[in-house]
């Protein structure tokens, strides 16, 4: 496994890091979990995602049941705060209100006294930036938080967060979670530049466009294992079945034998060839899933190979006037 900075951070994370939405706490046992996790570590991933909506707080207790058996100080673990929890007016965005008891639940959830990565999940338009700015930097002075970042953000309300916290000599976000893989780029616009301009990680999130881009959905089947199958995890996925993105795996998966890698090592891959990225995150329900996807790590793609994929794909974005 290799070890990037987060950003301009001290911090090293893992190139390859292990999410869990849409599994721990819902559709994946809590002893299958607890595998994934252990497989992860010996693996070399020391960066784990979650967030306090995933399963409405469930992930973040089987995470904490799970981090009971290593050392803290050798995993670096990141959560989210912003979607609602209740339907409680104040139990949902980003006050000073909801950032506190939101982080003092996750710590209790996680069973830990300090998060390594605490990020906005969204943008709050009803809640003043000065504000989640304020709040978040009480929380680092704190010891609670080590870093906050954003997640989803645009490159404008990223660049005013940023701004502002140098205006008014605060801890800055440090980190940015926005999803990017080979069918969806649109992060290249201007956020990816904006990113590492500013010294903040990029760590993505569905690298493998929910398992499209393993290659087990070719010719439109649906394994009855994936989670296309599953009714509780399957909410997105259907609607990224189209023949056009299907034909292009289908056109990538030689390029990847040619590799020696299978379809999932070799989107990894193509994710990570962007120095600007800190980290992918994958999601696992198996551990052979963790075995096979860490072996992304370290793979430099040629050239020539990678022209070949920007053939196939044919949705680099265009080059436009950005309006940060």
């Amino acid at each position: 496994m290799e070890y990037r900075r987060l950003g301009r951070a001290g911090a090293k994370v893992s190139e390859i890091s292990l999410g869990t939405w849409l599994t721990y706490g819902k559709t994946v046992e809590k002893d299958a979990a607890k595998e994934c996790f252990k497989t992860a570590f010996e693996h070399g991933i020391n960066f784990f995602d979650t967030a306090d909506i995933y399963a409405t707080g469930e992930s973040e207790k089987v995470v904490g049941e799970i981090l009971k058996d290593f050392t803290r100080s050798d995993i670096f673990l990141g959560t989210k705060v912003y979607f609602p929890m209740s339907k409680k007016p104040n139990d949902r965005g980003l006050s000073r209100k909801h950032i506190i008891e939101s982080c003092e639940n996750s710590l209790k959830r996680l069973g830990t006294d300090y998060i390594d990565l605490y990020q906005c999940h969204r943008y709050d338009t009803e809640t003043e930036l000065e504000e989640v700015i304020s709040t978040m930097d009480d929380l680092v002075k704190q010891g609670k938080v080590l870093y906050w970042g954003v997640s989803q953000w645009s490159a404008i309300q990223i660049c005013d967060a940023v701004h502002l916290s140098k205006y008014h000599n605060k801890n800055k976000p440090m980190s940015n979670q926005p999803v990017y893989n080979m069918l969806n780029r649109s992060l290249e616009v201007d956020v990816m530049d904006l990113c590492h301009r500013e010294g903040m990680g990029l760590v993505v999130w569905s690298p493998l466009a929910e398992g499209v881009l393993t290659g087990k959905y070719s010719g439109g089947k649906v394994p009855q294992d994936s989670r296309a199958a599953n009714d509780q995890s399957n909410m997105f996925i259907k609607s990224r079945l189209s023949s056009d993105k299907l034909e292009k795996v289908d056109k990538l998966m030689p390029i990847a034998q040619e590799l020696g890698l299978n379809m999932a090592q070799l989107a990894l891959a193509w994710c990570l060839r962007r120095k600007e990225l800190s980290s992918v995150i994958i999601g696992a329900s198996k551990p052979e899933q963790v075995i096979d996807n860490v072996k992304a790590s370290g793979v430099k793609i040629p050239d020539d190979i990678l022209a070949k994929i920007e053939l196939i794909l044919d949705n680099a974005p265009r080059e436009q006037y950005s309006d940060y």
